[in-house]
């Protein structure tokens, strides 16, 4: 991977619906080359795909929670249960298996604190092996984005 990979790279990220001459115009590459990066990065699975990013405000989804969890067996059976189990929960947007105090750490996403309370009873709590949570409620997102400079 070379500059004009990385360029290519962070242009899509700023703006993943910018045209083939656009892109190849800001990295500094004819349309044809440009294309063919391109492409070497979807096959080699470094861009994995294309997004649209939401103004969950404007969706009534503005409630995040990020929740600690431990679990009351790390085996590998029971992680595989688990990692199952918290894939099928659709407010929870992350999940992360932590090296520290816990065992993984969610971020969930729901319209408000009531709803975020009815998701941590009935879905969060009764995944498998789940013995404690604690929560975290975001008060002010300062940046939340997939951008970093490569």
């Amino acid at each position: 991977m070379d500059s004009f990979d990385r360029r290519i790279i962070e242009a899509v990220l700023q703006d993943a619906r910018i045209s083939l001459v656009d892109l190849a115009n800001r990295v500094g590459l004819s349309r044809t080359p440009c294309q063919l990066r391109l492409k070497r990065l979807i096959d080699d699975g470094i861009i994995l795909g294309f997004h649209a990013s939401l103004n969950y405000k404007h969706l009534g989804m503005s409630h995040i929670a990020f929740v600690e969890l431990k679990l009351s067996d790390t085996r590998e059976p029971a992680l595989r249960e688990f990692k199952k189990a918290v894939r099928a929960v659709k407010e929870v947007e992350q999940c992360h298996l932590i090296a520290g105090p816990f065992d993984y750490l969610l971020k969930v996403r729901t319209e408000n604190i009531d709803a975020y309370r009815a998701t941590l009873a009935e879905s969060i709590s009764r995944l498998p092996y789940v013995s404690s949570t604690s929560t975290f409620v975001v008060m002010e997102a300062v940046k939340d984005d997939n951008y970093s400079a490569l």
